[in-house]
């Protein structure tokens, strides 16, 4: 299969699987606030979709979201099958993702590093009088 049509594959069952989050689990138990898919990766024959799934939040509500998601599973591959015309309606297979919460680690690591002063500043260069 295509690489360029793998990739759109994959970004139309991001945006698919997001909205029907919001349909199918709208008055849910979880806060689907903290909720984001992050990625989609088809596999080569179609029949299943890893999904990556970030949520903001303790190790408790990424177990009650993921339960959810479960639950949710028949529902959601059912809005995939009605809006993505594939030729298979691949197989859900939902998994964390932690690209979300390392970015946010390494921008508090970035907001506590000291302000710089003048003198950390690089030399000015040399003009052609000063050689």
């Amino acid at each position: 299969m295509q690489t360029q049509r793998v990739t759109r594959i994959n970004e139309l069952l991001k945006r698919e699987i997001a909205a029907a989050l919001y349909r199918e689990l709208g008055d849910s138990e979880i806060n689907l606030a903290a909720v984001t898919i992050t990625r989609a990766a088809i596999s080569s024959d179609l029949h299943r979709a890893h999904i990556g799934v970030s949520v903001r939040g303790d190790d408790a509500e990424w177990r009650r979201t993921l339960r959810a998601l479960h639950r949710h599973r028949p529902a959601l591959q059912d809005a995939v099958h009605r809006n993505v015309i594939l030729k298979y309606t691949p197989v859900l297979i939902f998994e964390r993702d932690e690209t979300i919460a390392e970015g946010d680690r390494v921008l508090r690591l970035i907001e506590e590093l000291p302000p710089s002063t003048a003198t950390d500043a690089p030399p000015e260069p040399l003009t052609d009088s000063e050689t």
